[in-house]
């Protein structure tokens, strides 16, 4: 299957926590969080916007903390014109962006940016919140399997 998300036909990353061992690869996480992302999840500035044809609209920054919850590796942002940062994570050399998508056929710069931490981002509850509702759920999907 082809992909279309920054990085998809990389080396496969494999879990580091032993509660996600069964999630295969970052295609395999990509595919279940496809079935979880929603207006819910989207960060509320751009939640009007969000739809299932742009489910990874608003969703990077939590996408990418999850991500390193079960792959490890680190957070990256690329910082947009808005001041937000747009994140993805790099593990060792595999660099990816499971909300990429949300961009359509604009160009990223995915060269080393600045380190983003989940300190920092979740001084937003609503942020934390999100991020918890989409770990939960991803749990349920692997519990229900």
């Amino acid at each position: 299957m082809e992909y279309s998300f920054y990085g998809w036909e990389t080396e496969d990353v494999k879990p580091v926590s032993a509660e996600f061992s069964s999630i295969k690869n970052q295609r395999h996480l990509y595919d279940l969080l496809s079935e979880i992302w929603s207006s819910k999840t989207c960060a509320p500035r751009l939640r009007e916007k969000w739809n299932a044809e742009n489910k990874t609209l608003g969703q990077c920054s939590i996408t990418s903390f999850l991500a390193q919850d079960i792959f490890g590796g680190k957070v990256y942002g690329i910082l947009r014109e808005d001041g937000n940062f747009h994140c993805y994570n790099k593990i060792g050399s595999v660099t990816f962006d499971l909300t990429s998508e949300q961009f359509k056929n604009e160009v990223m710069d995915y060269s080393p940016k600045t380190e983003q931490f989940r300190e920092i981002h979740f001084q937003k509850e609503e942020k934390y919140l999100r991020y918890k509702m989409l770990k939960s759920s991803l749990l349920e999907k692997l519990h229900s399997k």
